[in-house]
């Protein structure tokens, strides 16, 4: 196997897995623990994969995007603690707008219920655990239903999104980064969070660490558009202080 038959099946392990380990593939790959590092650095200089400490996680493009199924198994208690962060920012809101994805969907799950509240979301998931577990009125929104997050697009969200006015919104991101702003591979996805945006008079991202410094293929949103960034602690405090000189607060958590 040459270098870049290896790399592309890191690159495919990598996608399918969520993630690899350097012993794992120097193991699998019959190679040197160094010769995969390389491959790594490589990889993430083509922007294919992030490295981590022993190992590197996939990077979503426009060809690649991990399904929620693959979301609800990597940093599970980062996510629960930045949902409970991002709740307590409400304020007085009482319509929301909940983002499609699985750190909204545990935002929804925290949500008070002493209070009436309207959500409107473009995710199935979202939609029926709130219908089922909580008092607050759900607006799904409707559009073709994409397999890979369960989540309404096309231009049956966007119009339904254009007709309202939002007090908050609570909007991820595959990719934020200080040079482009807010990303993410679809178009489709892209052009219901930009609607979300402007529907709503306060925003709120909501993302772990690792989606800072990421670009993926459509920006939807300015970083300068939103009041508060909440992620982990993964994200150096040097780097979260950049980001909060343009504009949002940032908190880590």
């Amino acid at each position: 196997m040459n270098a870049d038959e290896r790399q592309h099946q890191i690159v495919a392990l990598a996608r399918r897995q969520g993630e690899v380990d350097v012993a794992k593939l120097a193991a699998e790959l019959t190679v040197s623990a160094e010769t995969i590092r390389r491959d790594l650095r490589l990889l993430e200089k083509h922007g294919l994969l992030r490295r981590t400490h022993g190992g590197a996680y996939p990077v979503e493009t426009a060809k690649f995007e991990t399904d929620l199924a693959m979301r609800t198994t990597r940093g599970v208690p980062e996510k629960r603690r930045i949902a409970a962060a991002a709740v307590g920012l409400i304020g007085d809101a009482e319509t929301i707008f909940i983002d499609e994805g699985f750190t909204p969907q545990l935002i929804a799950e925290a949500l008070p219920i002493d209070r009436p509240l309207t959500v409107v979301t473009a995710s199935l998931n979202t939609a029926a655990w709130l219908s089922t577990n909580t008092p607050a009125t759900v607006l799904l929104l409707g559009g073709r239903v994409r397999g890979r997050t369960l989540a309404t697009v096309d231009h049956w969200a966007s119009s339904m999104l254009a007709g309202f006015v939002l007090d908050l919104a609570f909007v991820g991101a595959n990719g934020i980064s200080r040079e482009v702003g807010l990303t993410t591979p679809d178009p489709a996805v892209a052009d219901v969070k930009a609607r979300a945006v402007r529907a709503a008079r306060r925003r709120i991202f909501v993302g772990m660490h690792t989606k800072f410094g990421v670009r993926t293929f459509c920006r939807f949103a300015e970083i300068s558009d939103f009041e508060s960034l909440v992620t982990d602690t993964g994200l150096p405090a040097s780097e979260a202080h950049r980001y909060s000189r343009l504009g949002p607060q940032v908190i880590r958590v």
